[in-house]
């Protein structure tokens, strides 16, 4: 389908105060057109085309599951890819950022800066036992790019990863994001990087039978950018036991799936299981402040331990991004924000189940997934893009994926109310009858 432009009238509920955004003193035809403009003489054109097919609108302001447009409308955030697990703004880290722009926002890197240390402390109090030790980066890609490094310094320069895995796009990063589409344009990427099939520990064992103490293996809990592709259960208990009996350092990605998103703090609780190394990042940022974080056991981490110019970042571990992580950890503690997320997730779930149960055999092969991390998977591509653009003309966002072109990704945040998740339901609901008519024509 093509998403014409979308009225300046609001389609769906006020925001709370019943007022609606505004992009300034411009009007919002005058505004979009900017904007568009702007894009295509400085961003990119591939880009400003996108924004045109979703409607042409900016997103000019946020709070919890919402975000508005400059056009006055308000659309759902069921995407995010996986960032707003406490939804935007929430209050509690934005105070807390807000208050350390007020004080110290960026540190001289000379002294010693208390609020990341209390940021670690807050961190590792929920991290997997014995994995005590943080490294701050900016991004997810950064706490990748970290790991590999660390697992260089322990001589691991043989890395195995996953097919369909998604760890980044910088060039390291890259080298272990299994993806020819995006890897292809870079290579030569890092040498002896090898691909084996997730959840298929015979075929981790054969490749680490071949590398023994050379090896670092990376792998996510879930697949997300993969699809949303769960592995049966023992399988990262297998991965684990596997690294140890082989000598390899054992990375767990835990970017998307960690912070709650899947129910339990990290994806390796549901089976006790104690990665070297640990990646963390997108609700770690609270929404707020872009920050993500390697963390590792004493033993993998002693070679930064030991010489702290080793990995350096001018902008890691800034005190403005850590006052955002140490808020988000304290937020998730008070608010109970993991096990809302596990019963939201079960309920979210079953409900889109219900929902696309009249197409499954037909559109829809598949619904997956775990805590507020959801995949449907359709029997063509072509669905995806349908759905998802069916969905923005009605007020709803969603995320493709990006290593799973039949798959759309549902990243709720856990601050969902019982009135948005109805909404959802119902915009579903109406959107999946277009596709498919859509798609039967």
């Amino acid at each position: 389908m093509t998403l014409s432009p979308p009225s300046t009238e609001t389609t769906g509920p006020t925001g709370p105060t019943g007022t609606t955004g505004s992009a300034g003193s411009a009007g919002p035809a005058e505004a979009t057109t900017d904007v568009v403009d702007l894009y295509l003489k400085h961003i990119g054109s591939g880009r400003a085309v996108m924004g045109r097919v979703m409607g042409g609108m900016s997103e000019v302001r946020s709070e919890g599951a919402w975000i508005h447009a400059d056009d006055g409308r308000r659309f759902l955030d069921f995407g995010g890819y996986g960032v707003f697990i406490l939804g935007h703004r929430h209050p509690a880290v934005v105070e807390a950022v807000h208050r350390q722009i007020d004080t110290h926002p960026l540190a001289s890197r000379v002294f010693l800066e208390p609020v990341a240390a209390r940021a670690a402390q807050a961190l590792a109090a929920h991290t997997p036992p014995g994995v005590d030790y943080v490294h701050f980066v900016n991004s997810g890609a950064e706490a990748t790019e970290a790991a590999l490094k660390l697992a260089r310094a322990h001589g691991r320069s043989s890395v195995i990863t996953t097919r369909r895995g998604f760890h980044g796009k910088t060039m390291g990063a890259l080298s272990v994001t299994a993806n020819p589409t995006y890897q292809t344009p870079f290579q030569p990427l890092l040498p002896d990087v090898t691909q084996v099939a997730y959840d298929d520990p015979a075929d981790l064992e054969q490749a680490l039978a071949a590398r023994r103490d050379r090896a670092c293996v990376i792998v996510e809990p879930v697949q997300g950018e993969g699809g949303v592709r769960i592995p049966r259960p023992g399988y990262l208990s297998q991965v684990r036991a596997l690294c140890s009996a082989y000598g390899a350092l054992l990375v767990v990605d835990e970017i998307q799936t960690g912070m709650g998103r899947l129910g339990t703090w990290w994806g390796v609780d549901a089976e006790g299981v104690r990665p070297d190394v640990l990646l963390a990042g997108k609700g770690l940022s609270g929404g707020v402040v872009p920050i993500a974080a390697m963390a590792a056991t004493a033993d993998a981490y002693a070679p930064f331990s030991r010489d702290p110019y080793l990995h350096t970042s001018t902008f890691g571990a800034s005190p403005i991004a850590c006052a955002a992580a140490l808020a988000t950890v304290r937020a998730m503690e008070e608010e109970n924000t993991v096990a809302r997320a596990a019963t939201l997730g079960t309920r979210v779930l079953t409900a889109v189940r219900e929902v696309c149960a009249p197409y499954e055999g037909g559109l829809v092969r598949e619904v997956r997934g775990r805590g507020l991390l959801i995949g449907i998977e359709f029997a063509e591509e072509q669905a995806v893009g349908e759905l998802l653009l069916e969905l923005i003309a009605r007020g709803v966002l969603v995320n493709h994926s990006l290593n799973s072109t039949r798959v759309l990704r549902l990243t709720p945040p856990a601050v969902v109310e019982d009135t948005a998740l109805d909404l959802f339901l119902t915009t579903l609901t109406e959107a999946l009858h277009s596709t498919a008519g859509r798609m039967a024509g």
